[in-house]
């Protein structure tokens, strides 16, 4: 049972670091690089990005983060250690946080730039790019750091595990 509690332990450090970077390459490169274009630029690669992230490969790393933390947790109430558990909550509810602020905050928005039609549509490019940016690379960075906070939490937790002796709480 402790070879299933580190390997569940090391697949959700693994999801969530994945995830954590996808929030910081977004933040130091993808939107740094967006805001340099031009509103219609802007507005049409968004709304390519956001079409093109919503794949089976990623929602399985953004979901499957939790979900392993989740079990990660679980395993480690079933005669695991009790410092493992408590990095784990945290890492759990600092993946929460994350996972809320993106329904709350930036799929919304995503949403929103994707009604305002295609570029070619006659909207008026530079409102709907001030009405979405600025909010959602705010929260983005947000996200990059609670998404960071739990990957650090679970790294802990797998220091914590390694060191804990078997049948050690």
């Amino acid at each position: 049972m402790s070879a299933l509690r580190i390997a569940v332990l090391i697949a959700a450090t693994l999801a969530t670091g994945l995830s954590a970077g996808l929030f910081y390459s977004y933040a130091c490169s993808v939107m740094p690089g967006l805001a340099r274009a031009d509103d219609r630029s802007f507005v049409e690669v968004m709304q390519r990005i956001n079409v093109a992230i919503l794949n089976g490969w990623f929602m399985l790393v953004f979901l499957g983060a939790l979900l392993l933390i989740l079990l990660a947790g679980a395993l480690q109430l079933g005669g695991g250690s009790r410092a493992v558990l408590l990095w784990t909550v945290a890492a759990a509810v600092c993946y929460l946080a994350m996972l809320a602020i993106t329904g709350a905050v930036n799929v919304p928005l995503n949403n929103r730039l994707a009604a305002a039609g295609s570029p070619d549509s006659g909207a008026d490019l530079a409102a709907v790019r001030a009405a979405f940016e600025a909010t959602w690379v705010r929260w983005n960075v947000v996200r990059a750091l609670t998404s960071t906070a739990a990957f650090a939490c679970l790294t802990g937790a797998l220091v914590l595990a390694a060191r804990t002796p078997a049948g050690a709480r």
